[in-house]
């Protein structure tokens, strides 16, 4: 049995794991990341950033890097309903430097976020590294057993961090009660195709309404476009048993402008990647050692691209209750609650946003939401409400910093 000691133990390597990693790195602490995936290159949802995620991440001095690995930039978020713009935010109108939109794939933001974090000595990496059991002293958390590719490892540390998604182990091991909500009504089919972006102009993230389901499509680096076909929640083992036809000429006619690539490059059932979408939140993201972030402690919808944004919000804030829970050297509930007091808030208000812009953009049929949909696009496009909330989908209802006061090192 391998033994390890170290300040902080997070478990999962995504976008929230990696931040916190280095935020903390930066400010003196030693971290382990236990991360079940052996590389990087696996297959990833998420890939736009907003605005407030784009700060955090410049703050913390990752984004010239992650961007140069490849990207592409949004300037605008349209909704197009026939033949008809019912919604068009124009990101540009925001402040700059970081009035866009981003699509980058993950694994290049993780892998600046890795090769920053590897140059600390205090780092390291149990690639690989599935968390089977949590260490306990009195009935707090003091670290966790692991198994991987070089065998079994006890690490011991101050906190244990659960950033481990939507499934979390760490939630499952710690007896933290999960409630799931079925708030939504569909699901999203994504798949990729080969496309160019346009020349002439940054690309748009845009939401087709045309006959059938409504679709979500942007261009992914380095030349494909993102497509995600929403369908009834749970209903996708109805569709799928009509076959790849079906489907394929379903999603066609939802989106006659990309119709013939879908044709053609749409081949087999295997090209899909299902999504089923929820909501869900940890009833405490707390216990005695251990603190849960990102996806473990709150589950989102994909509409409006937050949860990249949430999880590294989650890392700014949760990064100096660590850090002043590590000089005091306490890592009891009431302290780390902080964090969740701070924060919990917010994430409530983001859920009823989301609620509230699916039942908008992607409520089916003709009632009150087709009414609706073009009198509250044309009040968002037209009128200075518009602004107030796409600062507030930019950057949260309370905007957040990282503390680079706390910082020790570049």
């Amino acid at each position: 049995m391998n033994e390890i000691k170290t300040d902080f133990c997070i478990v999962g390597g995504g976008p929230a794991g990696l931040a916190l990693a280095l935020m903390l790195l930066r400010s003196g602490a030693r971290v382990l990341v236990a991360e079940r995936s052996l590389s990087l290159e696996r297959e990833y949802r998420g890939e736009i950033l907003q605005p407030g995620g784009l700060l955090l991440l410049d703050q913390l001095g990752v984004l010239e890097g992650a961007q140069n690995r490849g990207c592409f930039r949004h300037s605008k978020f349209r909704l197009v309903e026939g033949d008809r713009t019912q919604l068009d935010i124009d990101y540009r109108k925001l402040p700059e430097p970081y009035n866009y939109l981003l699509s980058i794939p993950q694994r290049h933001l993780l892998s600046e976020l890795l090769d920053r974090c590897r140059a600390y000595e205090g780092f390291t990496l149990l690639a690989g590294g599935k968390a089977s059991a949590l260490r306990e002293e009195g009935g707090a958390v003091r670290g966790i057993l692991a198994k991987g590719p070089e065998g079994e490892f006890t690490v011991h540390s101050h906190c244990v961090i659960g950033a481990d998604g939507r499934y979390s182990k760490i939630r499952r091991l710690a007896d933290i009660e999960h409630e799931r909500n079925d708030v939504f009504d569909f699901d999203v089919l994504w798949f990729k195709l080969p496309a160019p972006p346009p020349t002439d102009r940054d690309p748009d993230v845009q939401i087709f309404r045309y006959e059938g389901s409504p679709v979500i499509v942007y261009h992914s680096w380095p030349g494909s476009v993102q497509i995600g076909w929403t369908l009834p929640h749970k209903g996708y083992r109805e569709v799928a048993k009509h076959g790849i036809e079906h489907v394929r000429e379903e999603i066609a006619r939802a989106v006659p402008p990309y119709a013939g690539l879908i044709r053609s490059g749409l081949t087999s059932l295997h090209d899909l990647t299902l999504l089923d979408v929820f909501a869900g939140a940890a009833k405490s993201w707390v216990r005695d050692g251990l603190v849960l972030a990102g996806d473990s402690a709150h589950t989102h919808s994909p509409l409006g691209a937050q949860g990249i944004n949430l999880a590294l919000q989650d890392a700014a804030l949760l990064h100096p209750v660590l850090m002043e829970s590590l000089r005091e050297n306490t890592a009891d509930a009431g302290f780390l609650r902080r964090y969740e007091d701070a924060r919990r808030g917010d994430i409530d208000t983001v859920m009823r946003m989301q609620v509230m812009q699916a039942k908008g953009m992607f409520a089916r049929g003709s009632g009150p939401a087709a009414v609706l949909r073009p009198l509250i696009g044309k009040l968002i496009t037209k009128t200075p409400i518009g602004m107030k909330i796409t600062r507030r989908i930019a950057y949260g209802p309370t905007p957040v910093r990282v503390r680079t006061d706390l910082f020790t090192t570049d």
